[in-house]
């Protein structure tokens, strides 16, 4: 699994990217209970992947 980015930089990355981050780490824990641990990186894997839908969004809105 690729490192988590993270979601206090300036520069997001893509929202493709962020998707396939969260379900590599969802699938590596199917099954599992997840850990007070497990949920914080999920948190912040749908942080970024947040950031990155919503900057993809404006860039769409300002070419429009």
């Amino acid at each position: 699994m690729s490192p988590t980015p993270s979601a206090h930089t300036d520069v997001p990355v893509p929202a493709a990217e962020a998707n396939e981050s969260i379900r590599q780490f969802v699938r590596a824990r199917r099954g599992l209970a997840w850990s007070a641990q497990d949920m914080a990186e999920y948190a912040v894997l749908l942080e970024v992947w947040t950031l990155a839908v919503r900057a993809e969004m404006t860039q769409v809105v300002e070419a429009a």
